[in-house]
């Protein structure tokens, strides 16, 4: 079994942790459904661990915003781009995904057109058709969202694998090994209607239609298919370099 290591960037609403768990508690439910289990590390609280016997890092979604630059997040930063340098696979959501981006030399910063929430569709690129990971999802599929920074800039020798209306950069590569994306594929859509509960007042506000956006929640079995590939690819070193289970 690789050794997976969930790094905990931040905490869902009160009641989405009463009701169905925190973030990294919404991850350890899928990679259990698949037979595997991951360590969480608190970085607002813990001291970085040693990359050392990790194979292979997530790095969740937070309520917090890259561009506010608090020191726990300006720690990771170099602690990241350690772990890129070790060919350590990675996996960035949400905050992860703008976190990986900035530290990798991109930007994430608040997007222009404001908060993108619900169930919206994604469209891989022609490198995402091709990439190890992501080329297991259908070519457009639906993924849950909510977020109001976004990765601006993307790195200089990053690829974007995956885009939408509101984002350019909705998935990206830095490496072999190393991925990130907008999107929260450990989401359920009782989660998102959740989320969407919390914002009535923003998205009306912002001239959004709620109502709507509420009822076009469902079900994203693709998106949420990307926690279970990523441990079986760090798993399984026989199938090709992105597989390739690194011990530092």
């Amino acid at each position: 079994m690789p050794r997976l290591l969930i790094v905990k960037t931040g905490d869902a609403f009160p009641e989405v942790i009463e009701q169905y768990g925190d973030f990294e508690a919404l991850f350890q439910k899928i990679l259990a459904r698949h037979g595997f289990e991951a360590e969480v590390f608190d970085a607002r609280h813990e001291p970085l661990p040693d990359l050392k016997g990790i194979d292979g890092l997530y790095i969740t979604g937070s309520h917090a915003m890259v561009s506010d630059a608090e020191p726990w997040s300006e720690a990771l930063k170099p602690w990241l781009v350690a772990a890129r340098e070790r060919n350590l696979a990675m996996l960035g959501v949400c905050y992860g995904h703008q976190l990986m981006a900035a530290a990798f030399g991109g930007k994430s910063d608040y997007h222009p057109a404001g908060r993108e929430s619900g169930t919206h569709e994604v469209t891989l690129t022609e490198s995402g058709r091709e990439d190890p990971l992501l080329s297991t999802l259908p070519t457009h599929f639906p993924a849950q969202l909510t977020h109001a920074q976004s990765v601006l800039e993307a790195p200089s020798g990053s690829v974007v694998l995956a885009r939408n209306a509101h984002d350019a950069f909705q998935a990206l590569r830095y490496g072999p090994r190393q991925w990130s994306v907008q999107f929260h594929p450990e989401f359920t859509p009782e989660v998102m209607r959740a989320y969407l509960a919390r914002q009535v007042d923003e998205l009306r506000n912002r001239g959004e239609d709620a109502d709507a956006l509420m009822r076009g929640v469902i079900p994203t079995p693709e998106a949420s298919s990307l926690l279970a590939s990523f441990a079986q690819a760090v798993a399984m070193p026989s199938q090709g370099s992105v597989a390739l289970t690194h011990r530092g």
